[in-house]
């Protein structure tokens, strides 16, 4: 029996190196860090003041079906990072937690604009989460896990900063910030607003992901790659609206899906949280399932840990539950996210060839190991007689 024919157990999805793309520090806080920092901030608007029932309430409150209800949740997280010490804290606690369930390589972002209502600068709100990182890989490290985290620089659709936040990426870039994000609510926000942005991050020969094809349909897709330039495409679910399947299987791809396809876009897919949007109504019904059959270069991710109660091996447990994929198909989606990071191309070859096939290896190797079967010896002739 070999790894192609046996499913990976959970706690082999745990040990599997892991890299995820797409991920919220404002989603991914420990309930009770949230509820302590409420409470060292003065912060009275938590629903919920005890973290088991307040992560029980984020969970709930994400369950909703609707982009925008799920949005609203992170005004409570956002209102307990507004200083440098909360920042720093969040920020190392996500590396730790990413670390601990096996996430070797990491880009967080987080919308600088979001963490300035107690008089901190935007260089102040960036230099505290990258120093939270680093203490966090550290703290990693003495725990005997291995983590990289970069962080992307998120601006808002719906505000107009977004040129000033793509500058602050830029002048971080060689100290822990790897790229830039637009994020919040696609519908009436299309990402041709902040053109200047990604216009200057282009001239600048600098990275960007677009959320986009989340809420939103094929219009949200085409004008992140065909007039902003993405390099990828931050939950691109809605990819699938250009993909026909007849009744006798056979599928024909439309001329974005194609486009998508052949240009090797990835795709920051995370399942959990388009459950809980509404962009795909079950894990089984998940575009992903076609889309990893087409060849799309499609990436695992969590979105929002917290709003989500989930983590990377939780979104790989149930994508081998729903599709029975085996470890070599968690390798593929890890490589294609390593191959799709925004950090150099040697570094990245480093990563896969040197920490993600050799621990897939060592995972697909442990079969061999594994006790031999205990039977009652064959009874003797005397025995018999």
């Amino acid at each position: 029996m070999t790894s192609e024919t046996t499913l990976p157990t959970s706690e082999q999805i745990r040990r599997a190196p892991k890299v995820l793309l797409h991920d919220h520090l404002d989603g991914g806080l420990r309930p009770a860090t949230v509820v302590d920092l409420a409470r060292a901030t003065g912060y009275d608007g938590l629903p919920e003041t005890d973290p088991d029932k307040l992560g029980i309430w984020f969970r709930e409150a994400a369950d909703s079906g609707s982009l925008e209800r799920y949005l609203e949740t992170f005004a409570h997280t956002c209102a307990v990072m507004q200083t440098r010490d909360a920042l720093a804290r969040v920020a190392a606690e996500c590396a730790e937690d990413l670390a601990a369930d096996g996430v070797v390589y990491a880009e967080v972002r987080y919308a600088p604009e979001q963490h300035l209502e107690q008089g901190l600068t935007l260089e102040e709100v960036v230099e505290a989460v990258n120093e939270g990182f680093r203490e966090g890989e550290r703290r990693a490290r003495e725990n005997g896990h291995r983590i990289r985290v970069g962080a992307l620089l998120t601006a808002m659709r719906h505000a107009a900063r977004a040129l000033e936040i793509a500058e602050l990426a830029n002048r971080y870039r060689d100290t822990g910030v790897v790229g830039f994000d637009i994020a919040g609510a696609e519908a009436g926000y299309p990402p041709t607003r902040h053109l200047d942005a990604f216009e200057y991050l282009k001239r600048e020969n600098n990275h960007f992901t677009i959320h986009a094809g989340e809420a939103f349909g094929l219009p949200s897709i085409w004008q992140a790659l065909q007039w902003c330039g993405a390099d990828r495409l931050g939950h691109g679910v809605r990819i699938i609206d250009d993909i026909e399947v007849a009744d006798d299987g056979s599928v024909t791809l439309g001329r974005l899906a194609s486009y998508v396809r052949d240009k090797r876009i990835p795709l920051e897919m995370c399942p959990t949280s388009n459950l809980q949007t509404g962009a795909a109504p079950s894990y089984a019904e998940h575009p992903i399932g076609l889309l990893r059959r087409l060849q799309f270069r499609l990436t695992v991710n969590t979105d929002n840990r917290l709003m989500s109660g989930t983590n990377m091996s939780l979104e790989f447990e149930h994508l081998v539950k729903t599709f029975r994929y085996t470890l070599d198909d968690m390798q593929w989606f890890t490589v294609n996210a390593m191959k799709s990071a925004f950090i150099p191309f040697d570094e990245r070859l480093a990563m896969i060839n040197d920490v993600i096939k050799p621990g897939y290896a060592e995972l697909r190797a442990e079969w061999l190991f594994r006790p031999a079967a205990t039977t009652t010896p064959l009874s003797s002739e005397s025995d018999r007689a």
